[in-house]
């Protein structure tokens, strides 16, 4: 299953969720939106924190999504392996695994 077919499937259990949780869902949405509306961090910037974060507590739908907003805020591969090291001296083994699975997200989403 390629990134994007990942990105999708979670899409699908997100907008059941919606369904069921509607207020949630709302309230989460408003949260995301706050975020990013940083005042003194672009949002570039503010993707690569949520990425780190995305490695560091190991999940993939976070970090398909983060990839895929960094790279439309124009995040290079060479900002994201900067901040991927710092994750890997941060977290240590799992942190590497995940790093290589969200450069090769990085690969595949950039490259469509």
């Amino acid at each position: 299953m390629t990134w994007t077919d990942k990105m999708n499937e979670m899409r699908g259990y997100l907008k059941e969720f919606n369904k069921a949780a509607p207020e949630t869902a709302q309230g989460f949405g408003a949260l995301s939106k706050a975020a990013k509306t940083g005042k003194v961090l672009d949002l570039k910037t503010l993707e690569l924190i949520a990425l780190a974060i995305a490695v560091a507590d190991r999940c993939e739908p976070c970090i398909e999504f983060h990839t895929d907003a960094l790279i439309k805020a124009g995040g290079t591969r060479e900002e994201l392996a900067d901040m991927l090291s710092m994750c890997v001296q941060m977290g240590g083994g799992p942190s590497l695994m995940y790093a290589a699975k969200t450069l090769s997200c990085y690969d595949e989403l950039a490259a469509a």
